[in-house]
């Protein structure tokens, strides 16, 4: 909770700093490149710094804490977090990095609001700084203690010991250990990091779902080639595609991820599009590895059959549960996919069971209609989990309400 004497203080200046977070934001990333140009190289996403997505990101995070603190001061912060925390772990944060944060941030608020920050300005923003740095903190110690390692020990060599073309823009990576450590275990819709060098020397490090069912002697990974359509292609994807062949050994993180698929006998509904499959049919190959029985109601949409990554694994899956039903959407179906409607995933005409929980995956345009026709159809909004592939920008556009919204802020972009 935030101090008596600082509520005040943050409630009047929060519209101030809200409406200049943005500059902030850009000039705190200046700062702190400028002091720390390795964490440019081999820790942030340097594509997501050039579009301005991480710093949107960052901003819309911490406008989000400081109204959750005055919204709600008696409610944890954990799950708004959450998702947070679980990209840090992935990547091996450690606490001494928050501070090194923390002078940068705070230099570049008093820098854009001038004489608007007073001591009494700057000591109030300081302790939403902190409140939020040590909830992450925590959570990120917990995350590491439940994986027996050290705080920011989580890399691994993993051996590629076999690659699958996909489709044209889509390709498998089966990953085993290169040391004589067993994989992790993982929960189904985790995700792993991938660190690659690349030949200026930066190290950089994606994110990618782990697309198959856990208890596997190997992990796999499905990496969608990023087309950068007017600006650059994705660095770490386009190196991989082109690069990485069966024997050569990788730099991946033990999994992480709050989109996981909670072991529960109700309903559920699995809802993705393009290469947001992956971290469905790690639940599907689950499901169906544990011979479960309850309904599942599979929504995916792609651009056409051939873009569809994993389409007949999908399929199997589908079929080898007993309630399970898939409704496939492609914008161009062709004549492969005569079962398949033509458009966008529309969830209107679906019989939705009650009790239904969803998982959700893909581009924000597509999971932001697809948890609006849920919400109308009586959905409540905390059954409604999400996964985004990238910074994720969709909190500062949803209502503030306690649930599964959180804001990623250090490097992510799958």
């Amino acid at each position: 909770m935030l101090s008596e004497q600082s509520v005040p203080v943050v409630r009047a200046t929060l519209p101030a700093v809200g409406a200049a977070i943005g500059d902030i934001a850009d000039l705190f990333y200046r700062r702190l490149f400028d002091a720390h140009p390795d964490l440019l190289r081999d820790l942030f996403n340097r594509g997501n710094q050039a579009n301005g997505e991480q710093q949107r990101a960052l901003a819309g995070s911490v406008a989000a804490f400081a109204g959750l603190l005055l919204e709600n001061p008696d409610e944890r912060a954990d799950v708004l977090l959450s998702r947070i925390s679980h990209k840090h772990a992935s990547i091996g944060i450690t606490s001494d990095q928050y501070t090194i944060v923390h002078r940068h941030l705070m230099a570049a608020v008093a820098e854009v609001l001038g004489d608007a920050v007073t001591p009494e300005v700057a000591r109030a923003w300081d302790e939403v700084y902190w409140l939020m740095a040590h909830a992450l903190i925590a959570l990120e110690t917990r995350l590491y203690a439940l994986k027996g390692v050290a705080d920011g020990d989580v890399w691994r060599p993993m051996e590629i010991v076999d690659r699958v073309e996909e489709s044209a823009d889509a390709v498998s990576l089966v990953l085993g250990p290169a040391d004589d450590r067993p994989v992790a275990p993982f929960r189904p819709g985790q995700y792993v990091s991938v660190q690659v060098e690349l030949p200026d020397g930066a190290r950089q490090i994606r994110q990618y779902s782990l697309s198959a069912a856990p208890g596997r002697s190997a992990w796999r990974v499905t990496v969608k080639r990023v087309r950068g359509e007017g600006q650059p292609d994705g660095e770490v994807s386009s190196w991989l595609h082109a690069n990485a062949r069966k024997g050569d050994v990788l730099s991946v993180s033990l999994p992480a991820g709050d989109l996981a698929l909670a072991e529960h006998d109700g309903p559920l509904l699995l809802a993705s599009a393009g290469i947001g499959v992956t971290p469905i049919l790690s639940m599907l190959g689950h499901l169906a590895a544990a011979g479960a029985t309850r309904p599942v109601t599979v929504v995916h949409a792609d651009r056409t059959p051939d873009d569809h990554a994993h389409r007949q694994e999908q399929l199997d899956l589908v079929r080898a549960l007993p309630d399970a039903r898939l409704h496939l959407w492609y914008e161009e179906p062709g004549d492969q996919a005569p079962e398949a409607s033509t458009g966008r995933a529309d969830l209107t005409g679906l019989d939705l069971p009650e009790g239904l929980t969803a998982y959700l995956c893909g581009p924000v345009p597509f999971m932001r209609a697809v948890r609006g026709d849920l919400l109308r159809r009586g959905v409540p909004a905390e059954a409604i989990h999400y996964e985004v592939f990238g910074p994720d920008l969709w909190l500062g556009r949803q209502e503030r309400r306690p649930g599964p919204t959180a804001a990623a802020e250090l490097p992510d972009g799958r």
